[in-house]
């Protein structure tokens, strides 16, 4: 089995890090820092979260079903990845469906604005803690072990 075969998913997890990284810590901030309209800006913000979301949804699908294919190797013991794979996710999805449009839709419709962005702050750093956790093991799995080049 080649190298790329069995590298492929820390290049996953390494892009999920640095784009849930860039776009939450960098991107973001400069939209509201340079739009001197917030909803503009949140609109914007709103649309890259939702990116961000996918982006967590499928990286973790993806090496999830990597560490499925592998499980015989990896055993049971070895694969700390499930949790945080599923935690991520399951962020990602909530954050999606449940919080983004209360987000959105505070202003309008009387929402509590505070709360809703609160929880939705959560959620994205939980997203990048638990990519954060996956490109760690990813990075410590030692391929060369387990493949002949």
């Amino acid at each position: 089995m080649g190298a790329f075969a069995v590298r492929w998913p820390l290049l996953v997890a390494a892009l999920w890090w640095g784009g849930a990284t860039a776009m939450s810590f960098v991107v973001v901030p400069l939209l509201f820092a340079h739009f001197s309209n917030p909803a503009v800006a949140g609109g914007l913000a709103a649309k890259l979260f939702q990116v961000q979301s996918w982006l967590t949804v499928g990286s973790a699908l993806l090496i999830l079903l990597w560490g499925r294919a592998r499980r015989q190797e990896l055993g049971s013991a070895d694969w700390a990845l499930l949790p945080w794979l599923l935690l991520a996710a399951l962020a990602g999805l909530v954050q999606e469906f449940g919080v983004a449009e209360r987000i959105l839709t505070a202003r309008t419709t009387g929402g509590n604005l505070r709360l809703w962005h609160g929880v939705g702050s959560a959620l994205v750093v939980l997203q990048w803690g638990c990519a954060l956790r996956c490109l760690w093991w990813l990075g410590g799995y030692a391929p060369a072990r387990h493949t002949q080049t």
